[in-house]
């Protein structure tokens, strides 16, 4: 079992990095692997509605050329898909939207490539517009049949400078908790019910 994460913030050490590595952790002290890919710097392109990926039906985007297919070949690979944004004015950032478009149209042409994966959208805000974006991530994940694991609360950490976000106890036990509950679900669909209760997350 694999777990992608997608880290669609424009600093390469900033808030969102830090929540997803507590996201990840619990994954993988379940024996789960994970690979992050990091979109800061890297040209990734939205949808052109060239509708290539409706005539070829090969869950690749043909429109394009750019790290955004790298991005929607793990994604289709993996069992489950971390899809993590800060807040630009009160929605996910451009590559963030971009990788939903792309993602999303080829999984419309193609229903049976995300169908039944495990996804989960991590959001760093420095005070608002966090549900917004949360929402416009998890909208990708419903409308492709995917399975949205809950966490103690709306997975969101809260922090200004980079950084920040690691003083947000609350957020950071959400996402803890979050990342367990990936592992226990992608052990249940998947047919390995080993999941080692010592590690389930304890909420005070």
């Amino acid at each position: 079992m694999k777990v992608v994460a997608f880290n669609c913030s424009a600093r390469l050490n900033g808030n969102t990095s830090v929540l997803l590595s507590h996201v990840l952790e619990p994954i993988e002290a379940q024996g789960i692997s994970t690979e992050t890919f990091v979109l800061a710097g890297k040209k990734v392109h939205g949808c052109t509605a060239c509708m290539k990926c409706h005539e070829t039906r090969d869950g690749r985007c043909s429109g394009l050329r750019d790290y955004g297919n790298e991005c929607i070949e793990a994604a289709v690979a993996a069992d489950g898909i971390i899809i993590a944004s800060p807040v630009y004015f009160a929605d996910i950032t451009a590559e963030a939207k971009a990788l939903v478009e792309r993602l999303g149209y080829i999984g419309r042409a193609n229903p049976e490539i995300l169908r039944h994966k495990v996804g989960a959208a991590v959001i760093a805000a420095r005070r608002a517009g966090a549900m917004h974006a949360f929402d416009s991530i998890n909208h990708l994940f419903l409308i492709s049949e995917m399975i949205v694991p809950g966490s103690s609360y709306w997975n969101i950490g809260m922090g200004g400078p980079p950084g920040a976000v690691a003083q947000d106890e609350e957020g950071i036990r959400t996402m803890t908790t979050l990342g367990a509950n990936i592992a226990w679900l992608l052990r249940k669909t998947r047919g390995t019910d080993d999941v080692d209760s010592s590690l389930d997350v304890k909420i005070p």
